[in-house]
């Protein structure tokens, strides 16, 4: 860029006299051309190399790139611009702050996704003891924004001249007492970090809390947790609370397949053959119910008034489990009561012995 202000300099003391504010649109434009030209010059050439590798990350990581390296460019013939107007010194340090804040808030946002999508290439890796996987994605990528934000925060305040080597000595006292002041802030942020690392549920999987709310987690954040229940109702949880409570996770296992039990009572005198076979029969033609394992049936117990069946099924994912149940009850009402399978009700046999009064 000083190369180009020599230039231009050197064109009015060849006689083409050019008043300043002429040089200072000259430049402007001979800036945004630049930067145009150096912009797609570099996508030219590292679009050719990544067309040699077999991943499309780095296809997005300079799909990314691109717009800062552009920026900056055309921000620093903004900048030159306004030197070459003679401007006054504040108002030079403004603009130059301005700039350079904008340079380094585009950059900041390049750096997030450029993390993200790397997490996310990275974390699909079929690696053994990969530390970066799908349920720790959140995790990596809340922490990454954080330094990003600290960085950025720290070379905006250096662009302005501003001395942080006070604000650097003042860390330490600040910290007990943002500790003092935010400490169930604090205990959220790090049982989330340790939620997210020791993963316990993720992001889509289907949980029961202990006070009886049963949904699937929508998001998992560095200070809560959002459950959405099945009454389409969302719950924010607080993660130093969830993480000391009892959490059944219905997805968690090898798969998210699961299996439901219909419990049965018929009447005594009833067919046992018949009651298993017609159980199983109104299993097998559920289509949400898995074919394998297949449906099966256990005769549990004797009661008092009953004989006790109880029907078990598989079923692949938990979000089926209520419209299986209510479609697996209503067919075994209706087949039943075709087969002439009797429910029982309470039934009590009371012995009264003769009594007679005393005569008086």
């Amino acid at each position: 860029m000083n190369s180009i202000i020599d230039f231009i300099n050197d064109l009015s003391i060849a006689g083409m006299q050019m008043e300043k504010p002429v040089k200072a649109i000259l430049l402007f434009l001979t800036s945004f051309i630049l930067a145009k030209f150096f912009d797609w010059c570099v996508t030219k050439i590292l679009n050719r190399l990544t067309k040699k590798t077999t991943t499309k990350i780095d296809d997005k990581i300079i799909a990314i790139l691109h717009r800062p390296v552009f920026y900056t460019i055309l921000f620093i013939g903004f900048n030159l611009s306004i030197i070459i107007l003679d401007a006054s010194e504040r108002i030079l340090f403004i603009s130059g702050g301005i700039f350079k804040t904008l340079t380094i808030i585009i950059w900041a946002f390049a750096g997030f996704q450029s993390m993200l999508e790397l997490l996310k290439w990275y974390s699909y890796k079929t690696v053994s003891n990969n530390i970066i996987r799908r349920r720790t994605v959140p995790l990596f990528d809340n922490l990454g924004k954080v330094v990003i934000f600290i960085f950025a925060s720290y070379f905006i305040l250096i662009s302005w001249e501003i001395d942080v080597t006070a604000w650097l000595a003042s860390a330490g006292i600040l910290g007990i007492v943002i500790a003092f002041g935010t400490k169930d802030t604090l205990s959220n942020l790090f049982a989330g970090i340790f939620i997210m690392a020791d993963a316990p549920y993720k992001e889509g999987d289907y949980v029961n809390l202990d006070s009886g709310e049963r949904g699937y987690i929508r998001s998992i954040g560095l200070r809560s947790t959002r459950i959405m229940t099945r009454d389409d109702i969302e719950i924010t949880v607080p993660n130093s609370i969830i993480a000391n409570s009892k959490i059944i996770n219905e997805s968690g296992g090898p798969s998210e397949r699961e299996r439901i039990r219909i419990n049965i009572n018929v009447a005594y005198g009833s067919d046992v053959q018949l009651v298993k076979k017609t159980l199983l029969d109104i299993a097998s033609n559920e289509k949400y119910v898995c074919k394998t394992p297949e449906p099966r049936v256990r005769f549990r117990s004797f009661m008092d008034s009953s004989l006790h069946f109880q029907l078990l099924c598989w079923i692949d994912e938990p979000a089926f489990r209520g419209r299986v149940i209510d479609q697996l009850n209503s067919d075994i009402y209706v087949s039943f009561k075709e087969c002439g399978i009797e429910f029982p009700f309470p039934q009590r046999t009371v012995h009264i012995s003769n009594w007679h009064a005393k005569p008086e």
